[in-house]
């Protein structure tokens, strides 16, 4: 799967990623700083799905209507860092097909998931 992780996204999490086969872009290693649109943008350029722990792309799908190959919001908190890989990986594992074209945020106990329509936009 092809996924881009925003540059908030821990390091391990990206390893894990890149460990169990997936194409991970990381944001932080290949354009730190850039704005939320940008990123967005690269995302869609690569067909891939943005893992993010910003809330800011919840105002840029719903609210702006941006287009999206799948978003997957992490919220994670109070978590330990070296459990956050194994959910994260887990949830990418057993959600594959679902993730695509949804707007999905994870916490420690679900995965939730609103999908897009056929245009990319999440209604």
């Amino acid at each position: 799967m092809n996924l881009i992780a925003d540059e908030n996204i821990d390091r391990a999490i990206v390893e894990r990623l890149r460990t169990d086969g997936h194409v991970v872009i990381s944001i932080a290693e290949s354009s730190s700083g850039v704005s939320d649109d940008l990123v967005l943008s690269i995302a869609n350029q690569n067909n891939a799905i943005l893992v993010t722990e910003d809330k800011d792309f919840g105002e840029l799908v719903y609210r702006r209507g941006s287009a999206h190959a799948g978003i997957l919001l992490i919220r994670l908190e109070g978590l330990d860092n070296p459990t956050k890989p194994e959910i994260v990986s887990q949830a990418i594992r057993d959600n594959t097909d679902d993730l695509t074209g949804a707007f999905s945020v994870l916490t420690p106990d679900r995965l939730r998931l609103r999908h897009s329509d056929p245009n990319g936009r999440t209604a």
